[in-house]
């Protein structure tokens, strides 16, 4: 039975893309894949996968409980290309080891991992496109 459970874990531990940077940035999508703006948003709010309002104040204000570690999410499409946002979900302590932002998709090297997700990314290829899709449209006037 421990064998039959260790090989359903072990299959379920996520592949990681590979990836290039440049840089500061991650200038291609992850496995080449499209992300989709409104599902980026979804994940950005979703306060048990993405959990980015723990520490970032987003856009939309009806949404309780924004943070105030990290930079705001507004405008950052304007700060930031693409690739530039897909290096800090990916692994921001690649930019800063000292952060305190979590690799979003990384599986070697972190500390206090639940055992049900340990080598898995936080987020998934896509789902990294999917955020970074809808990171970018933050945009100023």
């Amino acid at each position: 039975m421990l064998v039959a459970l260790l090989a359903a874990l072990a299959a379920q531990a996520a592949t990681l893309e590979p990836y290039r940077v440049a840089a500061d940035a991650i200038p291609d999508p992850l496995g080449g894949l499209v992300g989709v703006a409104a599902r980026g948003a979804a994940l950005v709010k979703d306060r048990e996968r993405g959990n980015c309002l723990i520490c970032h104040h987003g856009e939309d204000p009806t949404e309780p409980f924004q943070g105030a570690i990290g930079p705001p999410l507004s405008g950052v499409g304007s700060r930031l290309s693409a690739g530039q946002i897909r290096l800090r979900l990916v692994d921001m302590s690649r930019l800063d080891p000292a952060t305190v932002m979590p690799p979003y998709y990384r599986t070697e090297n972190l500390s206090d991992v639940a055992e049900a997700y340990r080598g898995q990314p936080a987020l998934t290829a896509q789902e990294i496109e999917d955020v970074v899709s809808y990171l970018a449209t933050l945009r100023t006037e």
